[in-house]
C-alpha cells in the first residue's frame, strides 16, 4: 500500500487520499468524526476526482451526497472506500474483466456480446477483484483508520457492470456487507439468464438489503424488461417491497455519472435510514 496523493473535493471536510495497491489505486475519504459505516464503491475513477473522471468532468459526488443524507439522518458520515477498474490502452477491457460475474459467465450464462469466445472468459477475473476489496484494501486502510466497522453497516455500491458486480458480491461475500445498491445493472450482457442466476444466488431474505434502479435514457432504456423480471423474481424470493428491496426507475436519466449522482440521496438513504 503505497501513498499516491492526497487532495481535497469541494464541499466536505477532510481529504481524499489515493494509494497504490500493487498497480491497482483505490482511494478513501473519511470524515473527521469517527464513523460506523462504510461505503464501498466500483469505478473509483469517477467517485471523487473529476479529473480521472470518465464523462466530462462529471463525477458521482459521492462524499458530499453521503455528508448530507448522513446529517439528515442523524448518522456519522461513512468512510468511503472508492476502487479503481483497471481499464487501460494495453489491457481496454479491463473494467469488464473486474466487474463480470465471473463464475455465471463461465458457467452456464450466455454472454451477449460478439467475438468472446470460452478463452476470453478465462481471463475474466471478477472473484479476484472482489476479493482483493475485501481480503486486501479493506483490512488495510481500515487498519490504517484504526476503525472496525461491521458488515451490517457496510454497503458496496455501482453502476452497469459495477451494479451486476455489487449484486454478485452479495452472493460470493455475503457475510462482508450487508446492503448492495445497484444502479443500473447492465443487464443486456446476459439477458435474462443473466437475471435469473443472479436473483436465485443472492442471498435469502431478512439479512441483506437491496436496491435496484434504472433510467429511461440511452442505454438504460434497454434494461426495462430485464429489469422487471428481476423485480418479480425478487418478489417471488421474499423480498418486501420498500423494505428489503427497492427498485426504482428515474425517467430522463441515462447511463452517466451526472444521471446517477442525481439521485444517489435516495439509495443512500435506503441504506442509513436503518
Amino acid at each position: 500500500m503505497e501513498l499516491v496523493k492526497r487532495y481535497q473535493i469541494r464541499g466536505v471536510p477532510g481529504e481524499v487520499s489515493r494509494f497504490d495497491f500493487a498497480g491497482r489505486t483505490v482511494e478513501i475519504w473519511a470524515p473527521q468524526e469517527q464513523s460506523s459505516h462504510l461505503l464501498l464503491a466500483h469505478d473509483g475513477q469517477n467517485v471523487f476526482d473529476g479529473k480521472t473522471s470518465t464523462h466530462r468532468g462529471k463525477t458521482w459526488e459521492m462524499a458530499q451526497r453521503a455528508y448530507k443524507v448522513s446529517h439528515e439522518t442523524g448518522v456519522v458520515p461513512p468512510v468511503i472506500i472508492a476502487i479503481w477498474h483497471s481499464s487501460t490502452k494495453a489491457d481496454p477491457m479491463g473494467r469488464a474483466k473486474d466487474l463480470s460475474p465471473q463464475r455465471f459467465f463461465q458457467e452456464d450464462v450466455p454472454e451477449h456480446l460478439p467475438n468472446i469466445s470460452q478463452s476470453d472468459l478465462k481471463l475474466l477475473r471478477g472473484d479476484k477483484y472482489l476479493e482483493s476489496i475485501f481480503g486486501i484494501y479493506v483490512p488495510q486502510l481500515l487498519n490504517m483508520l484504526q476503525l472496525e466497522i461491521a458488515p451490517s453497516n457496510t454497503a458496496l455500491i455501482g453502476s452497469s457492470m459495477g451494479g451486476l458486480s455489487t449484486l454478485y458480491a452479495a452472493h460470493k461475500h455475503p457475510d462482508k456487507f450487508k446492503t448492495a445498491l445497484a444502479l443500473s445493472p447492465h443487464w443486456v450482457i446476459g439477458g435474462n439468464s443473466l437475471v435469473n442466476r443472479t436473483v436465485a444466488e443472492l442471498p435469502q431474505p431478512g439479512s441483506h438489503k437491496i436496491w435496484m434502479s434504472r433510467g429511461t435514457k440511452a442505454l438504460d432504456a434497454e434494461y426495462e424488461p430485464f429489469q422487471d423480471l428481476a423485480d418479480s423474481l425478487m418478489l417471488q424470493k421474499g423480498y418486501r417491497k420498500d423494505i428489503d428491496f427497492v427498485s426504482k426507475v428515474y425517467k430522463k436519466t441515462g447511463h452517466n455519472e451526472a444521471s446517477w449522482a442525481s439521485y444517489l440521496d435516495q439509495p443512500l438513504r435506503f441504506w442509513l435510514k436503518g
